[in-house]
């Protein structure tokens, strides 16, 4: 399989997903949208917590990157606080949530469909924030996408991001199962040839660690745990950072 073929097939997975009106593919409403313009800021990166507002920026008129954030989600917000936002997803349905969103309000936002296992689209210095939720499970080297977000990063500028804890790779969370350890780490879902859904677990060390060689200072950081699933019983399942260039 070529290196990037694997993307190709979570891309058409993710749209499928929207298509079905998933989780994390339900666009905010219209009453939604206007708290937010009042201030309000109900944003995840992680399945259940909501992100801290002193993680945030000011966000009138700065340049926000969506990092594989299509959904409809996270993205309207910043535009109804008058950011200028441009989302990045590999997924065209995830995209079109967007645009949904975004002609209903009235606002304009850059929609760019792409795979962040490439070099990012974008210039140097380019973004004042970046907001990536948990998406870098689907691909198989997470230095390199670190190195291009503090490339395109401002200086002063502010990353938010998150990621699956890779302990919860181990296990089979089969319905009606008991939790069993069935994978060695890293898990590399490559190698799992019944898989739609191609996943790869990444180490603490290039997760954190790499976000701190690509240059960043890590400020901030919490725990979360899943909506759903018996794993989250025994341990927290995601980790969200804040770091700065």
């Amino acid at each position: 399989m070529k290196e990037n073929s694997y993307t190709n097939m979570n891309s058409k997975m993710w749209d499928q997903w929207a298509l079905d009106g998933g989780k994390w593919s339900t666009p905010i409403t219209h009453e939604e949208f206007q708290k937010a313009e009042q201030g309000e800021s109900k944003l995840y990166l992680t399945p259940c917590k909501l992100v801290p507002n002193q993680w945030l920026i000011p966000l009138k008129g700065k340049k926000v990157l969506g990092l594989a954030s299509g959904g409809g989600q996270q993205c309207p917000i910043f535009a109804a606080q008058q950011a200028d936002v441009t989302v990045f997803d590999n997924s065209k349905e995830q995209l079109a949530l967007e645009e949904l969103v975004a002609r209903r309000e009235g606002y304009s936002i850059d929609l760019i469909k792409g795979d962040m296992t490439q070099p990012l689209p974008f210039a140097e210095d380019q973004f004042d924030f970046i907001f990536h939720p948990v998406s870098n499970c689907y691909i198989h080297d997470v230095t390199h996408l670190w190195r291009e977000a503090y490339r395109v990063l401002k200086k002063g500028g502010v990353l938010l991001a998150a990621f699956a804890n890779p302990a919860i790779y181990l296990f089979s969370e089969e319905k009606g199962r008991e939790l069993e350890v069935v994978n060695r780490l890293p898990y590399d879902g490559r190698k799992q040839s019944q898989e739609e859904l191609i996943e790869f677990s990444h180490s603490l060390e290039t997760q954190i660690g790499g976000q701190l060689k690509a240059g960043f200072q890590l400020k901030d950081l919490y725990e979360d745990h899943h909506h759903e699933g018996i794993l989250s019983e025994y341990m927290p399942c995601y980790i969200a950072t804040r770091a700065v260039k």
